[in-house]
């Protein structure tokens, strides 16, 4: 239905008989790189990354109706709707993820695997300032992965002001105690801004699932419905206000 916004950068659709699909064979462009992009990442200020980013990121969210929250927790099924541009945000998140954990293990030396350790959690920083905390929490996700945080020799490489650093932005994503720190943080900020997208989809769904949408012999439950409208406002509020006003740096 959505061809263009189902597709990934640079994809391609086949159309193949049913019977043929194990004679399908994978093109050499689909394996995946061999090596990382350090050098062009390193032409690029850290700043200047995570604007280009957060502008890409608004325009990504900007797109989102506020419905297709709705229509994503209670089931598109239900509404013969589709959420398509919330899809794509969300296939961004995942994206930027795994970017920041195939650049690092794709670097053999190790001096330069200390340097995209160090170019990640400035540009995450950045994304921070922006007001993009789905970014940051892509980002930061990403360098907390184990395939990434295993590389010790790595990690003890790095300046221990970065370590600090890298520290407090790794306890803002603990989900201990329902993401309180991330919470708290969160009620600091004003719009314009771009949530952590998964967990206000969370919440949304523990909203839904977790109360019953009629009670007592057929009665519309009006406290789930006010709880499901304190979220519609604040996610309208968001997009009212979604424009990006964050300044490219010098």
């Amino acid at each position: 239905m959505n061809i263009p916004t189902t597709l990934s950068l640079n994809g391609r659709i086949f159309i193949s008989h049913v019977d043929h699909l194990d004679a399908l064979t994978i093109l050499p462009e689909q394996e995946g790189p061999s090596t990382g992009s350090i050098n062009t990442l390193e032409s690029f200020n850290s700043q200047e990354i995570a604007f280009y980013l957060s502008s890409y990121s608004w325009k990504l969210f900007f797109n989102i109706h506020p419905y297709e929250f709705i229509y994503h927790v209670f089931g598109r099924h239900n509404f013969n709707d589709i959420t398509s541009n919330l899809d794509l945000f969300r296939r961004h998140f995942n994206e930027l993820q795994y970017w920041v954990i195939t650049e690092v293990l794709l670097e053999k030396s190790l001096s330069r695997r200390v340097s995209i350790l160090k170019k990640f959690i400035k540009i995450a920083g950045y994304c921070k300032e922006y007001k993009n905390l789905n970014a940051f929490f892509a980002i930061i996700i990403g360098l907390s992965n184990v395939a990434v945080s295993r590389l010790t020799q790595t990690w003890e490489r790095l300046h221990s002001k970065l370590k600090r650093i890298f520290t407090q932005y790794e306890s803002l994503i603990d989900s201990s105690r329902n993401y309180r720190r991330y919470r708290v943080i969160l009620s600091k900020f004003t719009p314009p801004l771009i949530p952590f997208v998964p967990l206000l989809i969370k919440d949304m769904t523990m909203v839904h699932e977790g109360n019953k949408t009629f009670v007592d012999q057929g009665l519309v439950n009006f406290e789930k419905m006010v709880s499901v409208k304190r979220m519609k406002i604040w996610l309208i509020h968001l997009f009212l206000f979604s424009t990006f006003s964050g300044k490219r740096c010098a």
